[in-house]
């Protein structure tokens, strides 16, 4: 779809956030989807990237954050699990010391566009049903 500027549009269903609501480094917890299992992510921004993760330690399978959209070590370096305090890179998802050193977190594919971070093209939910 485009509007009368020829601009296309942003599809809504796939808005996370727009990219003024992320510090940097910054995150941002998210839901996609409806009804009793949504998928529940975190999108972290540090630099000129944007990356998103599902909201989930590989180790013990509960939300990495105990307060709202706080994942991020005291220096803003790496994600933190609230619970068992596993780190994790940025950029990969990768655990680098904690309980689950080695694993990763499972990344969300996005994209910034006219100032939105978007759920990249193609996304479905199911993709990440466990």
């Amino acid at each position: 779809m485009s509007d009368t500027d020829g601009a296309t549009e942003i599809d809504l269903e796939r808005v996370v956030c727009a990219l003024t609501e992320l510090d940097d480094p910054g995150t941002r917890a998210f839901t996609i989807g409806r009804g009793d299992w949504p998928v529940r992510g975190l999108v972290v921004r540090r630099g000129g990237e944007v990356h998103a993760y599902l909201n989930r330690c590989p180790h013990a399978g509960h939300p990495l954050n105990l307060r709202p959209h706080q994942f991020l070590t005291p220096d803003g370096s790496l994600l933190l699990c609230s619970s068992h305090g596993a780190l994790f890179e940025i950029v990969t998802g990768l655990c680098v010391a904690g309980p689950c050193d080695g694993a990763r977190l499972r990344r969300i594919p996005v994209v910034v566009e006219r100032g939105y971070v978007l759920l990249a093209a193609g996304y479905r939910e199911a993709d990440f049903a466990d």
